[in-house]
């Protein structure tokens, strides 16, 4: 800001020194006493004098550029890291509502359009304001009826520029929606892009694509064509007052009011001016579009968390990981999900869950965690309700395999490695081998550290459930959670890995969850699951026995080999 004021005051300076020059070589050029060398003298030390202003202006210009850069720098990487971390402690709630495009456009072109305020608009706006008040102070010293004539088109420009700060600020928000839009039609083509493939539609995403772009451009050129419009209103009444300048002061010459010197220097603060004039209507874009950018920032930051600690919240401590539902019910808006859910898990008690795509069998690995919190009932590890513990004691007290694992852009080693940045590589071999992956992972030409691609691309389903399971064993989490996570694995595999585990978790909490029964069979206790409500409980000899729901799924999956039931 110091340097930009610097910057505009030193250039205030060069009409008054242009001036001063001109009017002196008039008087030694009438006054013909001097010869002509004295006045090439007296325009050469103007001049001199006119390049060294020149060059501290260029020296504070450079300075305000460099340190505004650096100031924009700064704000935006500062919103972006507190935009990004306001994302990681969200709800999931909120991740299920809005669309993951909206949420990068808001992280990326929202937050560079507050960058780019700060650089262009915040700074210059120092500098036009410097350069107006100080050029109508020094024309004031020399005629203050021209000054108010040179700055007659301020008002029009300041009238002119709050409505269209207004009008651009609304285009601006339209256009940053219109660009999440474009954002999520492209991120949802790229991520189902086989899909796309598969059923040969890459026309209708192209339509699709289209229709977003055009109204990207329509809503651009909207807002052009009113700067376009505001900027040439303020043109022409600069133009305008230039005239009246040229008129008036030329009389007053005459008159000999003022001097042809003095005249000049009115025209070189008014060409001074010309930079304020382009420079308003860039600022009042910039400031529309980060005022509609940095709202939509703060949409975001000012969400308070739905699934948050509480002041009284403290560390959980695991002493024997006994997980308990208590009369649990929960729902995701209107839809039911659970409802009246009670069971315990211990070390000694291994829980199976079993029940039809929608039953809640999900829920109930989202509830544990904290993803969620349940609707009514309570959800306890050790007795302790989750709501007054810490979450991320609780995140680091439960190892969860999904049955679709994300698995990063990277190599097999850092992906397996995420559960325990510190693991060793032996620690992360043993892990492999339980989760029968080590022998593929050994047989490829750059074993563990082959490049994955994004979302694990280069593996097979079966597979990335695999290495998804051998990262969550590394973090040797008291509490095991395996949400139908051998689903994609055929049952020779599964067996040798659930032997595996077996042996492995005896001194874990173990909730397992599956459409393949022969999964659940060594549980000591299976939970039926049938629209959210518990239907059967048993273990698995009691629940064949019952010659109910469990074991009529039990007979089709014995007639259909190891097939997974819809």
């Amino acid at each position: 800001m110091i340097f930009a004021a610097t910057t505009a005051v030193m250039s205030l300076f060069i009409p008054k020194l242009l001036g001063e020059g001109v009017d002196q070589a008039f008087t030694l050029y009438e006054q013909r006493l001097n010869t002509p060398t004295e006045i090439e003298a007296l325009l050469r030390n103007t001049a001199v004098l006119v390049l060294i202003v020149a060059a501290l202006r260029g020296t504070t210009g450079f300075a305000q550029m460099f340190l505004g850069e650096t100031l924009s720098q700064r704000v935006s990487n500062r919103l972006r890291m507190l935009y990004f971390d306001k994302l990681q402690i969200l709800s999931f709630s909120f991740h299920d509502r809005v669309h993951t495009g909206q949420l990068m456009s808001r992280g990326l072109s929202d937050i560079e359009g507050v960058r780019m305020f700060v650089q262009n608009g915040l700074v210059q706006i120092v500098r036009v304001f410097v350069v107006i008040i100080a050029a109508g102070i020094f024309m004031a010293q020399i005629d203050w009826q021209l000054m108010l004539l040179s700055l007659s088109f301020v008002p029009f420009m300041v009238y002119r520029s709050a409505r269209m700060r207004l009008q651009l600020r609304e285009m601006w928000r339209k256009i940053q929606d219109a660009l999440g839009e474009l954002t999520t039609t492209m991120q949802e083509n790229l991520a189902g892009i086989r899909v796309v493939r598969a059923f040969s539609a890459q026309k209708y995403e192209e339509a699709k694509f289209d229709v977003t772009a055009v109204e990207v451009v329509d809503l651009r050129m909207d807002a052009a064509r009113t700067q376009a419009r505001g900027g040439g209103f303020v043109s022409f009444a600069f133009l305008v007052s230039w005239a009246i300048v040229l008129w008036v002061g030329g009389e007053k010459v005459i008159d000999g009011q003022i001097t042809i010197g003095q005249l000049t220097q009115f025209f070189f603060y008014l060409a001074l001016l010309r930079f304020p004039v382009r420079m308003i209507i860039m600022i009042i874009n910039s400031t529309a579009r980060a005022s509609s950018a940095g709202g939509r920032i703060f949409e975001i930051l000012d969400i308070p968390s739905e699934i948050a600690d509480s002041p009284k919240s403290k560390p959980i401590e695991i002493t024997n990981g006994v997980v308990k539902f208590d009369n649990v019910s929960f729902s995701y808006g209107d839809a039911l999900a659970l409802q009246n859910v009670s069971f315990e898990a211990r070390k000694d008690h291994t829980i199976g869950i079993v029940g039809a795509p929608g039953s809640g069998k999900s829920s109930i690995t989202n509830l544990i965690p904290r993803f969620y919190d349940p609707t009514s009932g309570i959800v306890t590890i050790d007795g302790t309700d989750l709501k007054e513990a810490t979450m991320i004691s609780i995140r680091q007290a439960i190892g969860l395999v999904e049955q679709d694992p994300f698995l990063f852009d990277g190599s097999i080693r850092d992906n397996i490695r995420y559960g325990d940045v510190n693991a060793s590589d032996e620690q992360i071999y043993s892990a492999a081998k339980i989760a029968q992956i080590h022998d593929f992972i050994d047989s490829l030409p750059d074993g563990y550290d082959t490049e994955l691609g994004e979302r694990g691309i280069g593996l097979s389903g079966g597979q990335r459930q695999r290495v998804a399971i051998a990262r969550t064993l590394l973090t040797n989490s008291p509490i095991l959670i395996l949400d139908d996570s051998t689903s994609s694995v055929d049952a020779g595999t599964d067996a040798r890995i659930r032997s595996a585990l077996d042996a492995l978790t005896g001194g874990q909490t173990t909730i397992i969850i599956a459409h393949r029964l022969s999964s659940l069979s060594h549980a000591d206790e299976i939970i039926v699951l049938d629209s959210g409500k518990v239907i059967e409980r048993g273990n698995h000899d009691e629940l064949l026995a019952l010659n109910g729901h469990y074991k009529q799924l039990w007979d089709l999956q014995r007639g259909h080999g190891e097939e997974v039931l819809d």
